[in-house]
């Protein structure tokens, strides 16, 4: 096998975010660019000679060209069998479960999660441990420096690998394998869920169900599992075939942007159940006949009734949620005498808590939620676990979320997104927050006096690791929450996330618009960050 070593500079913007490298295409696609990031993950790593690299991404543009750079660079750096999804794609969680079956070293992804596709869009790529998880800021702080330094990176010369027929290779000592990119995830997920209930609960009509997959990467997998093993109706899944710009649309599983589906669960003749999961598979958006049901009410519904599901049956070891996600979940673990734990955000905070059996389902605001089956959040899995829910409670899925309200209170709920504000604004606003935290304890406005106002940091209880600067809050003595927050998901400029929480006890108050119900805290949010009167908006790019 031919190597060559290729000098090269360094790039001044690659430091990774709490899910990788993301930037628009035409970034990546700048000479050296891709591989000067991908040299930088493998000098970061230590021990892999021999060992098994997956590598797998969301379809999105530029996805194939990247692999193949990719399996050049891997066979010359020392990896000794390449693992490859057909077509080089891989859901996010179907990646990390390939990961911990074959006892990978660890695998790269490629995706920019819900952000759009195609050539004037977004690329991404991230590198996931041998855990199945994304890697920590241990490892991510190690790769960002050795951008700064890198001066060559290595390439094996050979053709390019043919990614849609499933088999071996073997190229310069190298083993390369394409496998089926779902097999492997349809068959964990049998395990987990009450398959023959499922199938009797749709064969009967008790369920049907749409599932949008947004022209991602999940269309093949629900297309399998929904469709061909479960039998649901053919075109039950829609906008099945992955597509390099994902149609043209915003592959985010919200009420935003899979307006389609929206319009058929709040239309006349609803289906019982309707969901979609984003780019990558990660994320899911769960609905009913008529009702959306927040990321973090379905967090803590799940929690609630995990023993309802095969794998959970025994019970669950603990539960976790993202900062600003919502107290729902706090509630079920405190009457479960559970043990919760409150991270940052950033799926890789998970990672510790399950490998150390602390946690077994966690979840994010963002549409994200999972457990211990993998080391990623997982979109189908979300919608597995629900329909199992329906199936076993035999009530459709506003009964399921108005019961639980009745039972544990409602926090109502929502985020507000400012996408793509001025750097220099965004981290203004930020700076301008800070300045008021030691004088925001005691101050009124009408019936929320703040109780608490910080900085969030967190201290991982297994390996002791601090994760500071993770978002701002302002706690009220009614319970109610602001949180405010940059995201590092997006590729141009920042985007802020105003969180807002309002916890409500009284049934009768459990149907109130949530927009309604958050009036006050949403001014009183303004008030505190002057979004609009810095940005000169008049509302969010997002509500969700």
């Amino acid at each position: 096998m031919t190597t060559t070593i290729t000098k090269t500079t360094p790039y001044d913007d690659q430091k990774p975010g709490t899910s990788g490298l993301r930037k628009k295409v035409k970034v990546f696609q700048q000479p050296k660019y891709l591989e000067n990031f991908v040299q930088s993950i493998f000098d970061s790593l230590e021990d892999f000679q021999g060992q098994t690299l997956v590598i797998g991404g969301d379809g999105r543009y530029f996805n194939r060209k990247a692999i193949q750079i990719i399996i050049k660079m891997a066979a010359a750096n020392g990896f000794g069998e390449l693992i490859i999804g057909q077509g080089g794609l891989l859901s996010t969680p179907a990646a990390s479960n390939i990961i911990r079956k074959y006892n990978a070293f660890g695998g790269i992804v490629l995706s920019a999660s819900h952000n759009p596709g195609g050539p004037e869009e977004d690329f991404g790529i991230k590198y996931n441990v041998g855990n199945g998880g994304p890697a920590p800021e241990k490892l991510t702080d190690k790769l960002y420096e050795n951008t700064k330094t890198i001066t060559g990176y290595k390439k094996s010369r050979f053709g390019d690998i043919d990614l849609d027929v499933i088999g071996e290779v073997e190229k310069g000592g190298v083993k390369i394998r394409i496998i089926d990119s779902v097999a492997d995830y349809a068959e964990l997920m049998a395990k987990i869920f009450d398959f023959e209930l499922l199938k009797q609960s749709i064969h009967n009509g008790f369920i049907t169900l749409r599932f949008d997959a947004m022209h991602a990467i999940t269309g093949p997998y629900a297309k399998h599992i929904l469709e061909d093993t479960l039998g649901a109706a053919q075109g039950s899944v829609f906008n099945a075939v992955p597509l390099e710009d994902f149609g043209g649309g915003h592959p985010d599983p919200n009420m935003a942007h899979a307006h389609e589906l929206c319009e058929i669960m709040f239309g006349a003749d609803a289906p019982t159940f309707g969901a979609a999961s984003d780019g990558d598979g990660d994320r899911n958006m769960v609905m009913g006949a008529n009702i959306f049901v927040t990321p973090s009410d379905s967090l803590a519904i799940m929690a609630a009734n995990a023993k309802l599901i095969p794998a959970y049956a025994k019970g669950i070891s603990g539960v976790a949620r993202s900062m600003p996600t919502s107290q729902a979940v706090d509630r079920v673990a405190d009457k479960l005498s559970l043990p919760c734990y409150e991270t940052p955000t950033g799926w890789k905070f998970f990672g510790n808590l399950r490998d150390a059996d602390k946690i077994t389902i966690c979840g994010e605001e963002s549409f994200g939620s999972g457990s211990n089956h993998v080391r990623e959040k997982d979109g189908l899995w979300a919608v597995l676990f629900w329909l199992n829910l329906i199936a076993r409670k035999r009530e459709s899925v506003a009964d399921i979320v108005h019961e639980h309200w009745q039972k544990y209170g409602r926090d109502i709920y929502c985020r507000h997104d400012y996408e793509a504000v001025d750097s220099d604004i965004a981290n203004g606003i930020v700076e301008h927050l800070r300045s008021q935290l030691n004088s925001l304890p005691g101050k009124s406005w009408g019936n929320y006096e703040v109780k608490f106002a910080d900085e969030f940091s967190y201290t991982d209880p297994v390996d002791g690791s601090v994760s500071s600067n993770q978002g701002i809050r302002v706690g009220f003595v009614n319970g109610s929450r602001i949180v405010f927050r940059l995201s590092g998901t997006g590729t141009v400029g920042a985007t802020l996330r105003i969180y807002l929480e309002r916890y409500e006890r009284d049934v009768s108050k459990h149907d109130q618009d949530a927009q309604v119900a958050l009036a006050e805290l949403i001014t009183i949010a303004e008030q505190l960050c002057e979004v609009k009167k810095r940005t000169g908006r008049t509302e969010p790019d997002v509500i969700t």
